[in-house]
Formats: structure tokens, C-alpha cells, sequence
């Protein structure tokens, strides 16, 4: 008997030092990231010029770490990630950290009360261009301080995840009309409308991380659909700001909660059947509680993550662009030339005047996009997109995932615009008038993601 007692402690003791090595940890942080006054803000076809705060922006930053081997998440409360910003970000990352790009994933969350960035700096004065260009300047400072101080926080955790359901606060935008067209929100209780194109993904995938003795450290939230319920020219990060703060009121101000947005290029807010006005900080407010209210019914069934490998895939492909007449060039830039100003063109005009220009300036360059996979585990996978995806994309993808809990997150490591489904194309609409990508470009998207995920999860 003792003989056999003591072969049992000296296999636990061999075996304890396996088991530590799989130990997870993690480190968060945020990074206030508000412009000043005055900044150009971002979201519609006009010029809206900030006048104060509602609430702080941020970059925040989630970083994961098994055996050494690390990866960080970024989420921006910025309407986009354009690529230039990703990789002077990801440098200044490598640079302080030794940490490769493709294991750095920045996502924005697309909140439309935020700063301008870049893609339409017309129409503003000279001293007000060069605030924006000077905030862009700083931003990827901020963005590689935040991933620091992450890294700086890193210490054993406990993860927990869990997927909750939601589907009263997000709606297809797009709509079958009477006349057979489709139709672009097209309006309140609109007795022409038929029916939705599609249906929303009500997924809210939830990722908890407490200290060894229950302290809570960060909460990592996911649900498709657009952050453009406020308006207005104050900043804020929309309805993540509630979503934050309620979580911060039941878990303790010292807990960071982490937004994306999943695939929501033809989700919104908007309830048509409703004729209540859905516009303002209330409005935010309430979307915020409803998913803060599933975020924490979701606490009450989350299954604990067994620490894994922390893996991470990256590859940039080429996709097919939209098409143009060249003709209308000379059109364009006399429409361009008119934005912010009195007179400006209807807003499809504009549209595709700016999405001419876009692609003309492109010239015969390739148009890239990187698909990146970050997974912890055989349990959790993140997927990077780099544009303002079709839902029906982001399903496929999760469809054919191998990984219990997929959770995807558009406006990441660049930003293409608009990448609507091959069907859609056909329709027409906002989203295919604005589309710089061409038609079967979201289902590249899509296999090549589905490659990563299964590499992921087979350890390639």
C-alpha cells in the first residue's frame, strides 16, 4: 500500500509541471483615445464637426498568452481600422514587444460618433485637416500603449465562455418592395415593404476572464450590428458605452468590457414595424441594457475554457473589384468637389462618385485583404474580416467553423467597405452602389477563413 502511495505522488508531482506549462493568461487594458474638439466626425456624407464628449473613446486591448506563446486583441471605438493605421500600429506592437503582426488582430467597432479617418477630409478648413492629421498620427501610439500595458497586466487566469441569443434590437436593412425592387431603410411602418432580405444573426458570444480568486478582469462581447443609433457631434462609443458600464456597475468599476461587432454590413437598429422614433442616447441606452441584460443571463451558463494553445493564422488574399465607367470619372470628382458644401449631389450620387474615385485611384492595384484566425484551444476562435460584411457571410463562416465558439469581427486589419453576398448583387441597393469589392468577393472571404479555422483546430 504505501509503495503505491508513493507512485502516485511521484506521478502527480511529474505531472504537475505539464499542467502548469498549459496555464493561461491573460492582460487587458484601455486606452483613452478622445479627439480634440473640433475633429471631423466620421459615419455619413456630410461634414459634422465634434463640439464636445458624451462619452470617452478607447483602445482596448485583450492579451493572451499559453507556453510564451501570445496573441492580442484590439478593439478601436473608431467607425474603422484602415490598413495604413493596422500596420504602422502593429510595428510600433513589434517593436516594444516583439509581437509579429499576424498575432495582433485591431478591430473597430464602427461607432459612427467618432473621428473621421481619412476617407472624406473634404470640405473642411485647412487648420481643421491638419487636427485630423495630427490625431491620425498619434492614434498608432495609443493603439501600441494599450497592447504594453496589456502585456504589463498579463497573470493566471480563468476563462469562461458562453453564447446568448438576442434578436430585438437588430434588423435587416434591406427589404423586398412592392414594385420588386429592393429597398435600402426604406422607412418607418412603409406600407410598400414585402419582407426582410435575410435574417440577423442573434448570437452574443461571451468570453469572461477572472483572476484565480474570482477577481473580474475583462468581459469580451460580440453582436452584429451597426453602432449608429446616437447622431449628433459629441463622441462616443454608442451602445458598447452602456453595454460597459452596466457590466462595470455588477462586476466592479476595475473590469474592462471589450466590443466587436460581428458581421452587420446589412444590420441595423431599425424596427420598421415600429414607428417610435430610434435615434439619440436613449436609444443607445436601451440597446446597451438589452444586451447587457443577455450578457449577464449568459454569465449563469458559461462552460469553463481548458487552456490550449493559443494559435494564430494570417494571410492576405486578392478579390475581384467592383466595376466602373471611366467615363464617369470627371462626373465624379466635379460631385466630390461639392461634398460639404451647400448644393451638395443626392446621396447616392455621392456614394458613387467617392467609390469611383476610390477605385480609380487604385489604378491596376491588387485590391488586398487580410483573413486572420486567432484561437485558444480547441474552444475559441476569433476571426478577423476586413470590411463591413453581409450577415449571411458571417453565418456561413460560423456554419462550417470546427471550433465550438467562433466569433468573427468585421472591421479588422483593414477596412474594404462594403462586401455584400454574391446574391445581393443583383439587387442593387446602398451596400452594392458603395461596394469597392466586386461580386463573389465575400465568398472568398469566407473559404479562406474556413481554411484558417480548421488549421487552427487541427493544430497546422
Amino acid at each position: 500500500m504505501l509503495v503505491r502511495y508513493w507512485i502516485a505522488v511521484l506521478i502527480a508531482v511529474t505531472w504537475l509541471p505539464v499542467v502548469a506549462a498549459q496555464d493561461l493568461r491573460a492582460g487587458r487594458s484601455a486606452v483613452k483615445i478622445t479627439p480634440p474638439k473640433g475633429m471631423p466626425m466620421a459615419g455619413y456624407y456630410h461634414v459634422r464637426l465634434n463640439e464636445g464628449v458624451h462619452d470617452d473613446l478607447f483602445s482596448k486591448a485583450l492579451v493572451l498568452e499559453v507556453n510564451g506563446e501570445r496573441a492580442a486583441l484590439v478593439a478601436l471605438d473608431l467607425v474603422s481600422a484602415p490598413r495604413p493605421l493596422v500596420e504602422a500600429a502593429r510595428k510600433q506592437i513589434q517593436e516594444r514587444s516583439g509581437l509579429p503582426p499576424e498575432r495582433i488582430m485591431i478591430s473597430a467597432t464602427h461607432s459612427h460618433t467618432g473621428p473621421e479617418m481619412g476617407g472624406r477630409l473634404r470640405g473642411v478648413d485647412p487648420a481643421t485637416e491638419k487636427l485630423a492629421k495630427d490625431y491620425h498620427g498619434k492614434l498608432p501610439g495609443l493603439i501600441a500603449e494599450s497592447v504594453a500595458r496589456a502585456i504589463a497586466d498579463l497573470q493566471p487566469v480563468r476563462a469562461r465562455v458562453g453564447v446568448g441569443q438576442e434578436d430585438a434590437v437588430a434588423f435587416i436593412r434591406r427589404f423586398r418592395m412592392q414594385d420588386g425592387t429592393v429597398g435600402w431603410n426604406p422607412g418607418k411602418l412603409n406600407p410598400k415593404i414585402v419582407h426582410p432580405m435575410g435574417s440577423i444573426d442573434p448570437a452574443v458570444p461571451v468570453v469572461y476572464f477572472e483572476s484565480p480568486d474570482r477577481k473580474p478582469l475583462l468581459t469580451y462581447v460580440n453582436y452584429a450590428n451597426h453602432l449608429d443609433t446616437v447622431g449628433g457631434i459629441e463622441f462616443s462609443a454608442d451602445y458598447p458605452y452602456t453595454i460597459g458600464r452596466m457590466l462595470a456597475d455588477v462586476r466592479g468599476p476595475d473590469m474592462v468590457t471589450m466590443f466587436t461587432i460581428g458581421t452587420a454590413g446589412n444590420i441595423n437598429h431599425i424596427d420598421v414595424k415600429n414607428g417610435e422614433p430610434q435615434k439619440g442616447h436613449s436609444e443607445a441606452a436601451r440597446i446597451g441594457t438589452t444586451l447587457a441584460g443577455e450578457v449577464l443571463r449568459t454569465f449563469r451558463h458559461m462552460k469553463a475554457v481548458s487552456p490550449g494553445p493559443v494559435r494564430a493564422k494570417s494571410r492576405v488574399i486578392v478579390l475581384p473589384k467592383s466595376h466602373y465607367d471611366p467615363a464617369d470619372v470627371a462626373k465624379a470628382r466635379e460631385v466630390v468637389s461639392r461634398y460639404g458644401k451647400p448644393g451638395a449631389d443626392p446621396f447616392y450620387t455621392q456614394v458613387h462618385s467617392f467609390k469611383v474615385l476610390d477605385l480609380e485611384a487604385r489604378g491596376s492595384e491588387p485590391l488586398e485583404a487580410e483573413v486572420q484566425v486567432i484561437s485558444l484551444g480547441q474552444e475559441i476562435a476569433w476571426v478577423g474580416l476586413p470590411g463591413e460584411i453581409f450577415v449571411e457571410h458571417g453565418k456561413a463562416i460560423k456554419l462550417a467553423s470546427p471550433f465550438p465558439v467562433t466569433i468573427i469581427a468585421e472591421l479588422a486589419n483593414g477596412s474594404l467597405g462594403y462586401v455584400p453576398d454574391r446574391r445581393a448583387y443583383a439587387e442593387g441597393a446602398y451596400e452594392v452602389i458603395s461596394a469597392r469589392v466586386g461580386p463573389g468577393a465575400g465568398e472568398q472571404l469566407v473559404a479562406e477563413a474556413v481554411k484558417q479555422l480548421v488549421d487552427a483546430y487541427n493544430g497546422r
